[in-house]
């Protein structure tokens, strides 16, 4: 018999200094709903349509132990981020809750982004919907320069 390995995607997890902070934070930026606010405030859920975003705290002895530490630095950008994209960009940033980083822009790949900060410090890409007008054609040297510029 064979099996189907392929896995579905759950959720993205991130960790933050509250919990409850960060569901409210991000449900009002997002107009997320929220699925789930556990009252130990140690697990929230917002509905982000197909998969999920949850948060937890930074640090918990039973997940430290087993999975280790997130680090404690505050000093340097999170090792992740979280991107949310949007049809009208530019208006989503001026409504935004965050703290700027940089405005939407126009990228020489043709997708308009912008970046801010939330309230953990973490960076959130706010960028344009990809539409047959600004599609890449991502020939092999278009894609290398595209990989550099993210990179």
């Amino acid at each position: 018999m064979a099996f189907n390995l392929k896995p579905v995607f759950g959720y993205t997890v991130v960790y933050v200094k509250n919990v409850a902070k960060s569901v409210d934070f991000y449900a009002k930026a997002s107009g997320y709903n929220v699925h789930r606010l556990y009252e130990s405030h140690r697990w929230g859920e917002l509905e982000s349509g197909q998969s999920t975003i949850a948060f937890t705290p930074k640090h918990q002895l039973e997940t430290d132990k087993l999975t280790g530490a997130v680090p404690r630095s505050d000093r340097e950008r999170p090792p992740m981020g979280l991107c949310f994209v949007y049809s009208h960009v530019d208006t989503a940033y001026k409504g935004q809750r965050a703290v700027s980083v940089s405005q939407p822009e126009n990228k020489e790949w043709g997708q308009r982004v912008g970046y801010v900060r939330d309230i953990d410090g973490i960076t959130v890409r706010m960028e344009a919907m990809f539409t047959h007008q600004n599609k890449l054609d991502l020939k092999p040297n278009k894609l290398l320069l595209l990989l550099k510029l993210i990179s």
